[in-house]
């Protein structure tokens, strides 16, 4: 850990339509690395931030099968109408209140050169100043034999879905220092990679710091104009009977899906953010994210009211998993994380056996040390 990780950086980040929210990012201890403190009192459902990642980009797989998204802040591109024919396979699926999709075609933008699309025209200009004219394959798009296709055909033979992480967005990383974006990954790079020179990216030891990087502190993205759509619906103000129909359609509609096309249900990518990475993971959480604005915009919410000093802590496993035994979750948490959890819960459960039923009959768990040379709830690499 670098010696000016043990400062205490101060932020005061605003939310959309009221006041600012003061967090303090802290060094914990050379074992958890650092953490995001509140300042002020939060109120259970409070917005405490809202953040733009450094860089994102789409899971490979996912864009492959048509999950159309903007290829910079991943919002997707499909009407909510289009989404349901693709998910459910019924080309003739139609939904009610189609004026309640959010999705604005008129407004979506390529690439000149290679075709790439985006949501807006700020999208394709932000894309293009920050690493797209390094990336950008012109007309070998569609060429197997471009570098880039080959480097992503080369991942996804080795990354089948459900995909963590993309080699696109550590392209995207060293293509945004290519373009002159330096003092922006400059401060990513201090202070998630122990201030390495950034030379370093691309030696054998410098680029598993990049993938470990990438691995340990990248965010999951999740966009979807179904789901957009769908909450609309929600708010609706409908009759009694009109409102049991429209619920009923969409809970068959969802079924059709599962059927069709099992959990993919998003366009998925993954991004790196700031503020985010700071947070460290808990089985019992105060705050959760979510990506209500349907791109690569990230809000963390307060789940109970959060004292000054106190620790903002999100769960980097989701509900099912948080439910399981405290052994079953450290066994996730090492194979994903790379970490041993400490949290109130999994300290409370320490007297628990170290075997669930479910995991009795596996053998590669015998022997297997619960703290084999890993660290406490790291956010840094």
């Amino acid at each position: 850990m670098a010696a000016s990780m043990c400062d205490v950086f101060s932020f005061c980040v605003g939310v959309s339509g009221r006041a600012p929210v003061a967090v303090e990012v802290r060094f914990v201890s050379s074992a958890k690395g650092k953490g995001l403190f509140a300042t002020q009192l939060i109120r259970k459902g409070e917005t405490i931030f809202v953040e733009q990642p450094l860089v994102a980009a789409q899971f490979l797989w996912n864009a492959l099968y048509r999950y159309r998204a903007c290829d910079h802040c991943l919002r997707a591109l499909e009407k909510a109408e289009e989404n349901a024919q693709r998910l459910t396979g019924k080309p003739g699926q139609v939904l009610p209140h189609p004026e309640l999709c959010a999705v604005r075609k008129d407004l979506h933008q390529h690439c000149p050169h290679c075709q790439v699309m985006y949501c807006s025209a700020e999208c394709r200009l932000a894309a293009a100043e920050q690493y797209h004219q390094v990336l950008c394959p012109g007309p070998s798009q569609d060429d197997p034999l471009h570098p880039l296709n080959k480097l992503q055909e080369a991942w996804r033979s080795v990354h089948y879905p459900p995909e963590t992480a993309s080699i696109m967005l550590m392209a995207r990383m060293v293509a945004t220092v290519k373009q002159g974006q330096l003092e922006l990954l400059r401060r990513l790079f201090t202070e998630a990679l122990y201030e390495e020179a950034l030379s370093q990216w691309f030696t054998p030891d410098g680029f598993r710091s990049l993938f470990a990087l990438v691995g340990t502190n990248g965010q999951g993205i999740g966009t979807s104009s179904l789901s957009q759509w769908v909450h609309a619906c929600d708010a609706l103000e409908l009759k009694p009977q009109d409102r049991e129909q429209l619920d009923a359609f969409i809970d068959q509609l969802y079924k059709d899906i599962e059927a069709a096309t099992g959990e993919f249900l998003n366009c998925e990518g993954s991004g790196l953010f700031v503020l985010q990475s700071c947070c460290n993971h808990s089985c019992v959480p105060n705050a959760e994210t979510s990506f209500p604005e349907n791109n690569f915009l990230l809000h963390v919410t307060a789940l109970e009211d959060i004292e000054p000093g106190e620790e903002i802590c999100i769960s980097y496993l989701d509900c099912c998993q948080r439910e399981r035994s405290r052994h079953s979750r450290h066994k996730i948490l090492r194979e994903n994380y790379l970490f041993v959890c400490s949290c109130p819960k999994c300290l409370a459960e320490a007297d628990e056996p170290n075997v669930t039923s479910e995991e009795e009959e596996d053998e590669e768990e015998e022997g297997e040390p619960e703290d084999a040379e890993l660290g406490d709830e790291m956010t840094d690499v």
